[in-house]
């Protein structure tokens, strides 16, 4: 299956069991309860994603959460400081950022995504961002990579690529998954 394929199936499934307002970060909190005070990015939930913001929200109590900015085609993302209820603005995609703030680092990264496997392999959007980023992230020091989906997102057969970067967990709204 090709990736576009691999792609629709994908967004058909998570449609399927998209739940708006349900409670479905518990599991993610319970992961970065572990991880108080060490830089993090999360992402503002869109379309049919799984909404990350109640764990975020715990989060930024003990450290530093931002969230992804797309800088432009092709590049890495950067990541500005976010605070529960800080003011947002549209970015680039719908994607909604900071109207205003500083610039951070992460240290662990919560990834949005299209399908992912038991193994670290994610089905992103097609963009590459998320891919760019953790390969430079990485390369300047350890970071992990959180995949935050629901658990009918699974798919044994992705069209992984070289450049493809893996997740170190997937979190579901059903359990936690360490390839």
């Amino acid at each position: 299956m090709d990736k576009s394929a691999a792609r629709q199936a994908a967004f058909s499934r998570r449609k399927a069991v998209h739940q708006p307002q349900a409670a479905t970060a518990g599991y993610l909190s319970e992961v970065l309860a572990g991880y108080r005070g060490v830089p993090l990015a999360g992402y503002m939930a869109m379309r049919t994603e799984i909404d990350p913001t109640p764990a975020m929200e715990e989060a930024a109590a003990h450290g530093p959460v931002g969230v992804p900015v797309i800088m432009g085609a092709a590049q890495p993302l950067k990541f500005r400081l976010w605070e529960p209820d800080c003011a947002l603005i549209d970015g680039e995609f719908g994607a909604r950022i900071p109207e205003k703030g500083d610039w951070m680092i992460p240290q662990i990264v919560i990834v949005p995504l299209v399908a992912f496997d038991r193994n670290g392999g994610r089905l992103g959007y097609g963009g590459g961002f998320y891919d760019r980023t953790l390969e430079q992230l990485r390369a300047a020091r350890a970071t992990m990579a959180i995949g935050f989906a629901y658990a009918a997102q699974v798919d044994t057969d992705l069209p992984l690529e070289p450049t493809d970067q893996p997740l170190d967990m997937i979190v579901t709204e059903q359990g936690i998954i360490t390839p």
